[in-house]
């Protein structure tokens, strides 16, 4: 089952949203407009927005509440792309050309800060101050664990608390944040509002841990750019963390590492050959489905209805993504 098929029944709120992202990057400048259009027009799940109406679905859902919310989180999610493509001197997003080698770096980060600043302008219609505190914080935390990523690059000196702080910052906590705001949206009862939140954290670890799989497991069609692309730019994956464990591969992986910017993916094969052999990638499986686990712990402690089905049938989704 294909994963729009599990929250099918939101059809028509998902593409009232859809519309809203769109006419809320929209610019008198041309070059703007373009560049911001460029990669919603690239597609995507959309994944936050949905997360933000199952939410809404345990309280007073109002779709304008619940569209400010999720088109704002959709943008911070779509410019942090932005820049993750600049960062890593990505040149395929979802199979299509990235912002900055359409054009260049300079205009691709100016996307990225317009894009932000749009979705903190369209939030705005939500007047509730802690729904505004929580979004802050969420995109300090982003953005921490974004120089994270930069600072430990080519870095072997890692350990698996550094990780998942990592991976915690950069994708868990926004798609936790997605849930925890379309409860607030919704004026959910506190104890469900905190069971949303702590779903949508575990999911999302699980979700990136399995990310980090597919970049080796996955063919380059199916991922919409090269295979072993995290280890390329220099980036520690749970599976890279454990195959370092042995201590012949983690010299071997140091030796080239030594070579920073100057690694080629041919140079790569060899230890990507390894990893996909030496059991690391079903370790990391394991700990993603321990994830899951405390996801579907959470959704537990929240009232039976059509949401909170749908968020077991994503949970489901997301642990069978294999490759």
């Amino acid at each position: 089952m294909k994963l729009a098929m599990i929250y099918s029944f939101l059809k028509q709120d998902l593409t009232t949203i859809e519309s809203a992202v769109n006419e809320t990057i929209q610019s008198d400048n041309p070059v703007l407009r373009e560049a911001s259009s460029q990669l919603l027009q690239a597609g995507g799940k959309r994944i936050r927005p949905v997360f933000v109406l199952l939410a809404g679905k345990f309280g007073d859902y109002d779709i304008e509440k619940m569209k400010a919310v999720a088109v704002s989180l959709e943008l911070i999610h779509t410019a942090s792309l932005v820049h993750d493509d600049v960062i890593d001197e990505a040149e395929l997003r979802r199979g299509e050309p990235t912002i900055k080698s359409r054009w260049d770096n300079r205009i691709a980060m100016y996307t990225g800060d317009y894009i932000f600043a749009r979705s903190l302008e369209n939030l705005s219609a939500l007047e509730n101050p802690r729904a505004h505190q929580i979004l802050a914080k969420t995109m300090v935390e982003l953005c921490l664990g974004e120089i994270e990523q930069i600072r430990d690059k080519f870095n072997s000196k890692q350990n698996l608390r550094t990780y998942l702080r990592r991976i915690k910052r950069k994708t868990a906590l926004l798609i936790a944040a997605s849930c925890r705001l379309g409860a607030i949206a919704a004026d959910v009862k506190k104890e469900e509002e905190i069971a949303l939140y702590q779903y949508g954290y575990y999911v999302g670890m699980s979700y990136q841990i399995i990310d980090d799989v597919l970049d080796f497991t996955a063919s380059e069609q199916e991922l919409g750019k090269p295979a072993g692309s995290d280890l390329l730019q220099g980036n520690i994956t749970l599976p890279v963390l454990y195959s370092m464990e042995d201590e012949d591969f983690r010299q071997q992986l140091e030796e080239l590492f030594a070579k920073g910017e100057g690694l080629t993916a041919k140079d790569l094969q060899p230890v990507i050959q390894r990893i996909k052999t030496n059991g690391s990638i079903e370790k990391s499986l394991e700990v993603s489905d321990r994830y899951l686990a405390k996801a579907y712990d959470s959704l537990s402690k929240l009232p039976a209805n059509r949401a909170k089905q749908t968020l077991k049938g994503i949970a489901k989704y997301i642990g069978k993504r294999r490759a």
